[in-house]
């Protein structure tokens, strides 16, 4: 049975005459190829900033692009999925703070089989998606159904501290925007107010797998002369409703998640392209989980193929 990527990225030669970006990005065939030599059958590919790059460019505010630009990305994210039908499916990339009109943009999109789910960053200029102007995103993927991919964002909360290293916001930066924008979710109530989320958090879920406990202490509240009580059920109950992919380097991580989100709610994934990593090492680090046949097929493609509707093998 062919596995499944739920977390790749390609973008489109226009996008490549105006910005700094990987090679990988473009190499269509390339990607299918070197996918297809290790068992890797489809790949869910959108792009995190739309129209926009990953790369820092100066004065480049991804937020701003303008609806067409953003279209005609989409447009051709759409050809190349008709080209490909057998090996790719896309993402609709949308500001989660967006107007109605461009939420409604995104909703119609999702309509076409080409595409298959959303992707939306954790964090918005530095807002975490527990912001109440994240409402009518939140209700628009809740009554499409679609999966949504939480990607972080090219300047993650924190980022301008690491003074333009950016080894250290890729590698550290990011996955701490995962971490907390997630967090600040299911302090948002936003799976309780709409149950029919799909959420998929990245690189394992960042560090949530460690921090259950502490999740569980932050919605304390101080009482005069007793113990800290809060009124709710533990937080940390709503990391079994989350989603999280494969694509981290480290076994310790992953095999975290395995045991806090469980095999069920793992979905292999490989941040590639961009990331040029061995795709076998991806592969290697699920099979060292330790899991039994039918948790590693619902890892490599069982559980993708239910949540983004894609039909037997």
């Amino acid at each position: 049975m062919m596995i499944i990527d739920v977390h790749g990225h390609v973008t489109s030669p226009e996008l490549f005459k105006r910005f700094p970006m990987p090679p990988s990005l473009a190499d269509i065939d390339g990607v299918i190829e070197q996918k297809l030599a290790v068992g890797i059958g489809m790949t869910i590919v959108g792009s995190p900033v739309g129209a926009g790059t990953m790369v820092p460019v100066a004065g480049l505010d991804n937020y701003a692009q303008p609806a067409d630009q953003l279209a005609s990305f989409h447009e051709w994210l759409g050809e190349t999925v008709r080209s490909h039908p057998d090996n790719f499916r896309g993402y609709v990339y949308v500001n989660p703070f967006s107007d109605d009109e461009s939420l409604a943009a995104a909703a119609k999109l999702l309509a076409q089989p080409e595409f298959a789910g959303l992707i939306v960053n954790t964090s918005v200029r530095g807002e975490y998606l527990s912001s109440p102007r994240a409402e009518s995103f939140f209700a628009m993927a809740h009554e499409t159904g679609a999966p949504v991919l939480l990607h972080p964002p090219a300047e993650p909360v924190g980022a301008a501290a690491m003074n333009g290293h950016l080894g250290l916001i890729e590698h550290v930066t990011r996955p701490c925007d995962i971490t907390a924008g997630v967090a600040s979710i299911l302090f948002a109530g936003w799976l309780r107010r709409f149950p029919g989320l799909k959420l998929i958090a990245p690189n394992a879920g960042g560090a949530l797998a460690l921090l259950a406990e502490k999740l569980n202490l932050a919605q304390q509240r101080a009482r005069p002369g007793g113990p800290p009580v809060t009124d709710e059920e533990p937080v940390s109950e709503q990391l079994s409703l989350i989603y999280v992919d494969t694509a981290t380097p480290s076994a310790v991580a992953l095999k975290a998640a395995a045991t806090v989100f469980g095999p069920e709610r793992m979905l292999f994934g490989t941040d590639s392209p961009p990331l040029t990593a061995p795709l076998r090492t991806g592969l290697d680090l699920v099979e060292g989980l330790g899991l039994t046949p039918q948790q590693r097929e619902l890892v490599h493609s069982g559980t993708a193929r239910a949540l983004f509707d894609l039909g037997e093998a």
